[in-house]
């Protein structure tokens, strides 16, 4: 099965975060082809690396490097998923459910994954429990 990565876990594994080891070798000890990610996760990314350049947690050289590494691994090893209307009506509908605290992005990652018939991997415990509660597969690293 496919696992459609989502921004945590890039984040982790190309900057230097607590989990950045843990991240990097469940990366190599993945079989090619069966990864993914999308669209979305190629904007996070980059939002993400800019938060941390403006919070003062890696520098814009660090944010070059790791943006590059982002680049090669993207085009190397994962695969990319087009995000269309039918993934944003999903994440809307996910938004629907307002008791879950879901956010609007967090809700794309799981429309992606469902319509693509993936395995969402996070490290992050709210979407790994939204993704299940909305009976799509989940794998909190």
């Amino acid at each position: 099965m496919i696992a459609y990565v989502d921004t945590s876990v890039l984040v982790a594994a190309l900057t230097n975060e607590r989990e950045t080891r843990r991240m990097q070798g469940w990366l190599a000890d993945q079989s090619v082809g069966m990864l993914a990610i999308s669209d979305w996760v190629v904007t996070e990314f980059s939002a993400a690396l800019s938060l941390k350049v403006r919070t003062g947690q890696i520098d814009k050289a660090h944010r070059a490097e790791a943006m590059a590494a982002f680049a090669k691994l993207s085009h190397e090893s994962l695969d990319i998923f087009a995000i269309g209307a039918v993934e944003f009506r999903a994440a809307a509908h996910f938004c629907d459910q307002y008791a879950s605290g879901l956010r609007a992005g967090d809700a794309l990652h799981i429309a992606v994954a469902a319509n693509r018939g993936a395995r969402l991997v996070t490290l992050d415990k709210k979407l790994s429990d939204a993704g299940a509660a909305l009976n799509v597969r989940t794998r909190l690293l």
